[in-house]
């Protein structure tokens, strides 16, 4: 029988059931009590977000997704305090908060313990401007550069991007609970409301879903759904997808939570199938739900089961969010540091002839540094994910602070052969070039979304249509979210181009400093440009972080999380405005491997200072599994850095399959003259096969090779059987 509105307010309900767990109770248990003192509006609130339609849209155009976080499953009466949700993943966009690089960058630095680091870093600022929940763990896969925002993701790779995403989620869930997005296959940025994904067994499970997998087996919390179709139904109500696959076979226990706004189309569906809180607002649900129930379309029963999840999470981490909040940890100087750190390690030096870097800083009399973006706060996108921190360092602004006393002379790269005076005869000319939130970042566009108004519930405030107008006209002041949207262009900008060319026709000691969330071809001026550095959007520490890469301070650590093609014509097929789209097990380094076509630069490539050797290889069989030992040898008499790799292969296998895949990776610093023992535990399930729905783990002779990316020819190549 359903309590009654009159039953008394128990605020305490919550917490002595917290209590009760802390001394060894079942968290569903309690839940389920929670539950049966209930009303069915307090089940149904906790089915969506607790801001009103209409109020939530206007004030989030106007700005309020940077101003405060969106609550959603609270229950008053008994004390359950629901969830409090801010975005990422470069840092809390609510305030102003610390920049860290982003994602991609930090997928260049193959280093999980960092990530965690990171992710600790933002849970404390999460934390501290009253967030509960984290919406910033985004692990889709890098099918194609041209994607909007593949800067918020880690790479092309399952297997990396994996485990530097559990490392982010480890990491924020000791203060928050992380949430890992979004499920599935998306990976379209301006197509994202209508396309849909058709991908088979093979295609889904072993390249587009063993990341996420990877992430609820460490235990997050939270999974958001995609805004696309899959598989002919979308995300938010995709029964398949969500229950099927997630909870049915992954035993997932979370919460999974709609994206924002137009996450799901059909309120009874999505609960049948598993979407258990729409986000942000009180919406689809709340219009459409009660008389879903009347009619019998919708069971009580599947209610129930939702806020049972619902609350059971709340339950199991309310312990966790009672720890005090510390406002001081926000842009706090340990964590500008650690986003300096971070920026130094994820930057790729791609070539560097003669060589020209380190430069010497002692025999710097005069340097030019030109380009659009060498003064310009560049961050990356403008959208969800964008943080607002009290201050950036720019590549002009981190030199200047390095070099006292050096002349350095400066050109925004307007006029190319106005540049190309300045920098002749300096003794390095630094070329910043490359993309900004203009260029790619999320999308959004009214004119595309308006087959999506008739979901809004119906406007009955007259002054709200005053106050929208006001929201967007304020949104245009900049304060709102901007939109980059999918790239069409994979290359620089003609104007970037031809500026490169002419600094390094008047300078040969010429650095392109490129900026970008993505895989940017570089063809047609690579071999004419004698040192070529990725620097990615660094965060806003990430002058400093130049400046100590390119005096040789620091070593550049990062190394590519996907390969650069030479052509564009050597990718998969992307068209940003498909209404349908076929994935296949064909993308990034797997395809030009299997095309024949060499990259431009693979997958996992990265140069340093100090070189470095990878000896001693041998492989150890354990029973559950298999370690690749190795030793790395700095050579050097500086410090350097490695990134050991280690890919399988099966010749003459049963199944189509990648040459090689990644199996296992680990980042070590090496001291000057010194040697470091690794070790790199193989994850073979990477290379498991999905046979309609059992895994296949094909014995026989396989191949593991041991090296620097994919491909190096000096890798270590060592026979196993399994």
């Amino acid at each position: 029988m359903e309590p009654t509105r009159d039953e008394p307010e128990d605020a305490s309900a919550f917490g002595r059931a917290v209590a009760r767990i802390a001394a060894g109770a079942d968290a569903h248990v309690e839940a389920r009590a929670l539950l049966a003192r209930m009303t069915l509006a307090e089940k149904l609130s906790c089915l969506d977000g607790d801001t009103p339609f209409w109020d939530g849209l206007v004030d989030m155009i106007a700005g309020g997704y940077y101003e405060h976080t969106y609550p959603a499953a609270a229950v008053p009466r008994l004390g359950v305090p629901g969830i409090a949700f801010s975005d990422g993943p470069r840092g809390v966009v609510v305030g102003s908060a610390t920049a860290f690089p982003v994602s991609m960058a930090r997928g260049a630095t193959f280093d999980p313990a960092l990530e965690e680091r990171i992710g600790d870093a933002i849970g404390l600022e999460l934390r501290a401007v009253g967030a509960s929940f984290y919406g910033g763990v985004c692990v889709n896969l890098l099918r194609h550069p041209g994607w909007g925002r593949a800067q918020e993701t880690y790479g092309e790779d399952p297997f990396h991007v994996g485990e530097m995403g559990a490392a982010l989620a480890r990491g924020a869930q000791r203060h928050v609970l992380a949430c890992v997005k979004h499920f599935a296959c998306n990976s379209i940025e301006n197509a994202r409301f209508k396309v849909d994904v058709t991908v088979d067994e093979r295609a889904l499970h072993e390249v587009y879903l063993p990341h996420f997998r990877r992430i609820v087996a460490e235990g997050v919390a939270s999974v958001m759904s995609a805004y696309n179709s899959l598989n002919g139904e979308w995300c938010g109500q995709n029964r398949a997808l969500l229950t099927g696959i997630l909870r049915d076979e992954w035993g997932f226990d979370g919460i999974v939570v709609s994206d924002f706004q137009h996450g799901l189309r059909d309120a009874a569906l999505s609960v049948e199938a598993g979407l258990d809180v729409e986000m942000p607002f009180v919406m689809i649900r709340a219009q459409h739900l009660p008389s879903a129930l009347e009619r019998g379309e919708l069971s009580i029963d599947a209610v129930d089961r939702i806020v049972e999840r619902v609350l059971a999470v709340q339950l199991r981490f309310a312990r966790t969010l009672a720890a005090p909040a510390d406002p001081s940890m926000v842009a706090c100087t340990a964590h500008r540091a650690l986003a300096r750190e971070a920026a130094v390690r994820s930057m790729v030096l791609l070539r560097n002839e003669g060589p020209v870097l380190p430069l010497d800083r002692g025999r710097l009399r005069r340097v030019a540094v030109v380009g659009r973006l060498a003064d310009v706060p560049n961050l990356g996108d403008g959208g969800s994910s964008n943080v607002h921190p009290p201050e950036v360092v720019t590549p002009l602004a981190g030199l200047r602070t390095a070099l006292p006393g050096v002349a350095i002379e400066v050109d925004d790269g307007a006029d190319p052969a106005r540049a190309a005076e300045i920098a002749h005869g300096a003794d390095v000319a630094v070329v910043v070039v490359g993309y900004t939130h203009l260029d790619e970042g999320e999308y959004i566009d009214p004119r595309g979304m308006a087959h999506l108004v008739p979901l809004y519930p119906p406007m009955t405030d007259p002054s709200t249509g005053e106050r929208f107008a006001a929201a967007l006209r304020k949104s245009a002041e900049g304060r709102g979210m901007a939109p980059g949207g999918d790239r069409r262009r994979l290359e620089l900008s003609e104007a970037d181009e031809a500026l490169l060319q002419a600094v390094a026709s008047a300078n040969p000691r010429t650095v392109a400093v490129v900026m970008g969330g993505s895989a940017i071809l570089m063809e047609s001026w690579r071999d004419r440009i004698p040192a070529i550095l990725l620097a990615w959007y660094p965060g806003m520490e990430g002058g400093h972080a130049l400046a100590d890469v390119l005096l040789g301070t620091e070593e550049p650590g990062g190394r590519l999380p996907f390969a650069i093609p030479t052509r564009a014509d050597h990718l998969p097929d992307f068209d940003p405005d498909a209404e349908s789209v076929v994935y296949d097990l064909w993308h990034g380094q797997w395809k030009l491997d299997r095309d024949g076509h060499a990259a431009a630069f693979p997958f996992g490539f990265g140069l340093g200072y100090a070189p470095t050797s990878i000896e001693d290889v041998r492989v150890e069989r354990h029973d559950d599994g298999h370690v690749v030992r190795c030793s790395v040898r700095n050579h050097g008499d500086r410090a350097g850095s490695e990134v050991v790799q280690v890919y399988a292969g099966r010749p003459g296998s049963a199944w189509e399959r990648p040459a090689s895949r990644l199996v296992g990776f680990a980042r070590v610093e090496v001291p000057p003259g010194a040697a470091r023992e690794v070790a790199v535990p193989v994850e073979w399930s990477a290379v498991d096969v999905r046979d309609g729905a059992r895994w296949v783990r094909e014995p026989g002779r396989w191949e593991l090779r041991v090296g620097r990316h994919a491909g190096d020819p000096g890798a270590a190549i060592v026979a196993v059987d399994r």
